[in-house]
C-alpha cells in the first residue's frame, strides 16, 4: 500500500507540475498600449497598486497607437489603452472591441530649439505655427509610425493645409519609432517635434530644446480604454481584463493617475466617466 501512495503521490505532484505552467497564464494579462504611457513612467506607478489589489499581473506591449490597434485585432492582447479616438470607435464599431471607456487625457506641445528658426515660439495657434515651420523648411521631427501622437500630427498638418505626405522634403524628417527615440533624434538635430507632455517631462536628453507652442485647443490629448472582444477572440481573458478596465476607470484607478507626478507636476488628468 505505502507503494502504491507514493506512486500515487508522485504522480499527482507530477500532474501539478504539468499544470503550474497553465495556471501561471490565468494570472496575467497582456496590455497593448502606447509608447507615452510607458514611457512616461505611469504604468510603473499604477500597475503595482492594481497587482496588488487582484493579484492580477500586467504585462505591457507599449507600441505606437495604430500598431497597438492592429495587436488587438490580431488577438495577441487582453486591454488595448490608447490615444487615437477615431481610430479606437472604429476599433469598437468592427467588433475587436467591447466598449470604448474614457480614461484621461493630457495634452501634445510643440517643442523646438531656443533658437527658434521658424519664430514660432510663444504663441498658442499650432496652425499657424506648422504653416511657418514648413515655409522657413525648419528642421521637424516625426514618429512617422501610426501612432496616436503621428496622427495628431497629420491632421494638425492637414488643418494647417499641408499635405505633409506629400509636401515633407529634407527638412522633414520621419524617425519610425517611439516618442522618446524621436525627442531624440530632434535634440541631436535641433529640430521642432510635436509630443505629449507626458514624454516631454520625464525626458531628460533635451539638449537646447524647449516648448514652443502650448495651450491651443487642438492639443487635446484623450485617452481610451477598450477590452478585446472575446466574441471575435475566445482566447481573450475576459474576467482579467475587464478586471483592469473597471478598476482604471474607477475611483482609486482615477486617483491613482492623479497622483503619477514628475517634479511635482501632475502629468495625466483623469476624466473617466462617473
Amino acid at each position: 500500500m505505502d507503494v502504491i501512495r507514493r506512486f500515487l503521490a508522485a504522480a499527482f505532484g507530477a500532474a501539478l507540475l504539468a499544470h503550474a505552467p497553465a495556471f501561471a497564464q490565468q494570472k496575467f494579462i497582456t496590455v497593448a498600449s502606447t509608447t507615452s504611457t510607458e514611457q512616461s513612467g505611469l504604468f510603473k506607478h499604477i500597475l503595482p497598486i492594481f497587482e496588488q489589489k487582484t493579484g492580477i499581473q500586467v504585462r505591457v506591449v507599449a507600441l505606437g497607437t495604430g500598431q497597438a490597434l492592429d495587436m488587438g485585432k490580431r488577438g495577441d492582447a487582453d486591454v488595448v489603452f490608447v490615444h487615437a479616438k477615431p481610430l479606437e470607435e472604429k476599433f469598437v464599431a468592427e467588433g475587436f472591441g467591447v466598449k470604448r471607456f474614457e480614461v484621461m487625457y493630457n495634452d501634445f506641445v510643440l517643442v523646438g530649439p531656443k533658437s527658434d528658426p521658424a519664430k514660432v515660439s510663444g504663441t498658442k495657434d499650432i496652425v499657424a505655427a506648422l504653416q511657418k515651420i514648413k515655409a522657413a523648411q525648419a528642421p521637424f521631427a516625426s514618429r512617422g509610425d501610426k501612432s496616436g501622437t503621428h496622427f495628431a500630427e497629420v491632421r494638425l498638418w492637414k488643418d494647417a493645409g499641408v499635405d505633409i505626405a506629400k509636401d515633407k522634403g529634407p527638412w522633414y524628417r520621419e524617425t519610425g519609432s517611439g516618442m522618446g527615440p524621436t525627442l531624440n533624434t530632434a535634440s541631436g538635430m535641433n529640430a521642432y517635434a510635436l509630443t505629449d507632455r507626458g514624454t516631454w517631462l520625464s525626458f531628460k536628453n533635451r539638449g537646447d530644446l524647449v516648448i514652443s507652442v502650448e495651450g491651443d485647443k487642438r492639443l487635446f490629448n484623450q485617452y481610451g480604454v477598450m477590452l478585446v472582444n472575446p466574441a471575435t477572440h475566445p482566447h481573450v481573458k475576459k474576467d482579467m481584463g475587464q478586471a483592469f478596465v473597471d478598476w482604471v476607470i474607477s475611483d482609486e484607478g482615477q486617483q491613482a493617475i492623479a497622483g503619477f507626478r514628475i517634479g511635482g507636476e501632475q502629468l495625466f488628468f483623469p476624466n473617466a466617466a462617473p
